[in-house]
């Protein structure tokens, strides 16, 4: 047997790449790096353990991999899949049909949230509790290690029971999880895999040489029995997975059960769940029980069929109390899945005795730690009601059980590291790395552990790193830390981030001043953090070694250098590290060229040489952090946008939110990320007046005005601005003026403008400046821009490229990708359209720079009106979009033959709403005058054509409905 650092995804695919013929893929979160490696190792011409290379096809949807699988199977090829969520959900039909038809196939399952109230792209059980009348056989994993074994073992169980396997794992925290994992050989799997099962497979094919029949109408006179017929298959497959587990346990040293038991012998209480959230109870029970204390937990590895006998038998003869843990929600049932299961096994096997209560946790990798563990096992002792909860503060139906952090402490071995990084600037890889070289080098067990914001890069990322002695089962977050990473500077704008770190800690910070000046520029709240803590503070300016060694922002190689200085870590020298540093370098990089190799080994080398210790001072004076939002945002944003934005969301109770997930939008211009290095400053005297610099801006982070020249007496200092001589705003004051705190830093901006400086090379209308330059000033002259009114839209040429600038732009600041291609032309769009359209969106990038919490870059102009926006699924915008359509188009209708209703009473004023041009701007402006009109003129009447009117008045004026698909591109 080998080992590997890897996550769970390349776990399970390493098996089924090597037991597949055919695999037929659609990438959809947190699954699709399975069908990425299994596509890669496929066009490296890796083979399965039969020697072929599997055949990998993406097809256009998740219905469409689901249905190339049913063929494949029908054809008799091995074939298998990977999916999660909503992609799993669109392959229910086929499944029922692989099922009923008895055709081995195994389907990987990242596990991951089913869309309800709103889409989450994090782990919980829903997707495939969907699946589980379908026929298959499910199987669960409950960490790295499980996910590789449990793979095999559902190969080797489809195959000899005939019945089709969905083998999960918590999507992002298993999936995700790097650990270093015990691999099984080829020849392992070689030898358990029967090759007379497969021929079995090629002879039930369909063949014109042996022609059959399959898939019919069948009459009532017969479905019934033969839907019956299957039950032998079923009623094998618990002896079979257990046949394969022992087999596969035998072969590798690892045992696994259908069910585990994990605790005291006679243990009083017991908790039962699946999945990671083994992690901390299995923590909490060796703890406990070592101490004396009588409880245990049951976790379930087959869920499907449930695996009754094996679950009473595991159960002491001492238990009284159960509390089953499912993660997921299933509204109006009598409890949730396994519970449902748990109850019937217990009431079957004579142990009607128990007291059984069910619960839930993690829904969306909400976090479950060991100290709610505790309190579950606390709760149980006492009367720990029915359909509880445990990681929320439920203040509407009272379910939640409470917990108190401080009843869990890691224990002391185990060394924690935490990193704050942003989207793209190698953090996160660096930090799988560390895991890899750690594990390689030094023997020990590691563990690592990725918070993504589903904002796209530029977003913040925390990655957690475990090491250990031991084995590792912490399937939570650090909270106590014995090293800190800054990797950027920024974050100290408005969070204090040392928090995490335990008293002691060492603490690395990306700094952009020398380590002597650094402790007066940290915030007085971070340096009370310090010198209350006792923490040791170094800083290495990486952006500077990374630009001068030609790495951009990449800083990854510098601070990962300077983590391993620091950290001294017992069996490997400094000497060493660097070497296994450049090697990890090597081959994650090695394809893109020597020159991007050298870069990094100079970035590397130079690290350490601009690595120093912060000599610590006083911490009474100096500036403070800054609070995000300001008084004067609304209260919504005060109270649940602003908990969001400063990572305290879990502390927000249940009465916080809409129960029908509705949101409201003109939120992201309160968010302020200030992620950029460098931001655009404009030159007026080289201005030519074209906009482009706005009209290409991918985040609505410039925008043009022309307005009163009177306006200029009241502007700050620095404010900019040119008196135009141009026809379209000629003598009025125009300015160019750029959001900082919203600015990107992608440079779009300057590589469109046409304006160049005759005397200075290079030098344009639009330039990058460093933003610490220029941070005072342009906020400053940003916050008195924003308040100068718009141009009447009624009074612009909008079909020019400087008209539409002038528009409000009602989709700004979105977390799409600095330098995102698709957003300006949205941002357009809303520009033209936006203040009287409906959004018909699919899933994708367009859905989650559009519609992603805390904040939404749709805005409202200042008489509130603006984009309203949906989001159904990936494969149905269109559908949806129609729908849409043929509603606002009936709504309209109806309006129109109330108002024609009300023509006596209204007079001309019917006339005019029914007969209105409203082909451009100065006509929609009128119409909706017209409206206001009417509703005044139908106010305090309380007959059913006037009440009617009131509730239909809006849809008199037109409307838009856009359809974006994932890829961002809007139609009107």
């Amino acid at each position: 047997m080998g080992t590997a650092t890897i996550d769970g995804n390349e776990a399970a695919a390493r098996i089924a790449h090597l037991l597949s013929e055919v695999v037929a893929i659609y990438p959809i979160t947190p699954s699709s790096p399975m069908g990425e490696l299994a596509d890669a190792w496929s066009q490296l011409g890796r083979t399965n353990l039969w020697g072929q290379v599997p055949d990998i096809v993406e097809m256009q949807s998740e219905g469409g991999a689901a249905g190339a699988v049913h063929g494949s199977l029908q054809a008799g090829a091995l074939t298998s899949t990977f999916t999660a969520s909503q992609g799993l959900l669109l392959m229910i039909p086929n499944m029922y049909k692989i099922a009923g038809e008895l055709s081995p196939a195994v389907f990987h399952v990242a596990a991951r949230t089913v869309a309800t109230h709103a889409l989450s792209i994090f782990a919980d059980h829903s997707d495939v509790m969907a699946t589980r009348a379908t026929g298959w056989g499910m199987l669960s994993s409950g960490s790295v290690q499980e996910a590789h074994d449990l793979a095999l073992v559902a190969h080797i169980a489809t195959l000899r029971s005939r019945v089709p396997f969905i083998h999960f794992f918590d999507g992002f925290r298993t999936s995700h999880e790097v650990a270093r994992i015990d691999t099984i050989d080829r020849e392992v799997v070689r030898n358990l895999i029967d090759d007379d099962l497969v021929a079995d497979l090629r002879d039930r094919a369909l063949s014109p040489t042996h022609p059959v029949l399959r898939g019919t109408a069948q009459n009532p006179d017969v479905f019934f029995q033969a839907r019956e017929a299957s039950n032998p298959y079923w009623d094998a497959v618990p002896g079979i997975v257990a046949q394969a587990m022992g087999e596969v346990g035998e072969a590798t040293g690892r045992p696994h059960g259908l069910v585990e038991y994990l605790g005291h012998p006679e243990a009083e209480r017991v908790l039962v769940l699946m999945g990671s959230g083994a992690g901390p109870v299995r923590e909490v029970i060796d703890r406990r029980v070592a101490d004396g204390e009588k409880i245990g937990a049951l976790v379930v590895r087959l869920f499907r069929p449930f695996p009754v006998d094996a679950f009473v038998a595991a159960l002491p003869e001492t238990v009284r109390s159960i509390a089953v843990l499912d993660r997921t929600k299933e509204p109006g049932a009598t409890g949730e899945p396994l519970y449902q299961d748990v109850v019937a096994a217990c009431h079957q096997a004579g142990r009607g005795d128990l007291a059984i209560v069910g619960g839930r946790y993690g829904l969306s990798s909400k976090e479950f730690t060991p100290a709610m563990v505790v309190a579950l096992y606390r709760a149980l002792e006492g009367d720990l009601h029915h359909g509880f909860t445990i990681g929320i503060r439920d203040d509407v139906t009272r379910l939640s059980v409470p917990w108190d952090d401080d009843d869990w402490q890691e224990p002391t071995e185990v060394r924690r590291a935490v990193f704050h990084g942003l989207g793209s600037d190698g953090t996160v890889g660096a930090a799988k790395a560390t895991v890899k070289i750690i594990t390689e080098h030094t023997g020990a067990h590691a563990q690592g552990y990725f918070e993504y914001d589903s904002k796209k890069s530029g977003s913040r990322t925390i990655s957690h790193i475990r090491i250990s002695g031991k084995p590792i089962h912490s399937t939570y977050l650090i909270s106590q830390a014995q090293f800190v990473g800054i990797h950027d500077f920024g974050i100290f704008e408005h969070d204090n981030v040392l928090e995490v770190a335990e008293p002691g800690a060492t603490v690395l910070i990306n700094s952009p001043v020398p380590a002597d000046e650094l402790w007066a520029e940290l915030p007085v709240e971070v340096r009370e953090t310090v010198q209350a803590k006792n923490l040791e503070l170094w800083a290495v300016d990486a952006y500077e070694i990374a630009e001068r060694v030609g790495l951009g922002r990449r800083v990854n190689t510098v601070l990962q250098t300077c983590y391993f200085h620091l950290a001294d870590f017992e069996g490997i020298d400094s000497a060493e590290a660097i070497e296994a540093i450049k090697s990890s370098i090597e081959s994650a990089y090695g394809s893109r060229g020597e020159v991007v190799l050298r870069r990094n080994f100079a970035a590397v080398d130079a690290a350490v040489n601009g690595l120093a210790r912060v000599p610590i001072g006083g911490a009474a004076d100096g500036r403070r952090l800054v609070k995000r939002i300001p008084e004067r945002a609304p209260t919504f944003v005060r109270e649940i946008t602003s908990e969001i934005l400063d990572h305290r969301g879990d502390l927000l109770p249940v009465s916080a939110f809409n129960a029908d997930g509705t949101w409201p939008t003109d939120t992201a211009r309160w968010e302020k990320r200030s992620i950029a290095l460098e931001i655009p400053t404009w030159e007026p005297d080289l201005c030519i007046e074209c906009a482009r610099c706005a009209l290409v801006c991918p985040h609505a982070a410039i925008r043009v005005k022309a307005y009163d020249p009177a306006v200029i007496g009241e502007a700050p200092e620095g404010f900019k601005h040119i008196i135009s001589s141009k026809t379209d705003a000629k003598g009025d004051a125009l300015t160019v003026q750029v959001a900082p705190d919203d600015c990107t830093g992608c440079g779009i901006c300057v590589e469109i403008c046409p304006a160049v400086s005759k005397g200075e090379a290079k030098h344009k209308a639009i330039n990058m400046t460093p933003k610490d330059d220029v941070l005072d000033v342009e906020r400053e002259s940003w916050r008195f821009f924003v308040h100068i009114p718009d141009r009447d839209r009624s009074n612009l040429n909008v079909a020019t490229v400087k008209g539409s600038q002038l528009l409000q732009p009602l989709f700004e600041f979105s977390g799409a990708c600095a330098g995102c291609g698709e957003t300006p032309y949205v941002k357009l769009v809303s520009q033209l359209f936006g203040d009287r359209a409906v959004i018909a969106n699919a899933t994708g990038c367009s859905s989650i720079y559009g519609g992603n919490l805390p904040t939404t870059p749709w805005a409202q102009t200042v008489d509130g009106f603006g984009p309203a926006w949906s989001n159904s699924l990936f494969e149905d915008n269109a559908e949806f979009g129609l729908g849409m359509r043929l509603a606002v188009d009936q709504l309209h209708e109806a309006a129109r033959a109330v108002v024609a209703e009300l023509a006596d009473d209204l007079g001309g004023l019917a006339t005019e709403i029914l007969e209105a041009d409203q082909s451009d701007e100065a006509g929609i402006g009128a119409q909706r005058v017209r409206v206001g009109r009417l509703l005044e003129a139908i106010e305090g009447r309380d007959d059913p054509p006037a009440r009617r009117l009131r509730n239909l008045a809006d849809h008199l004026v037109k409307t838009s409905v856009w359809i974006m698909g994932g890829d961002g591109w809007a139609y009107d």
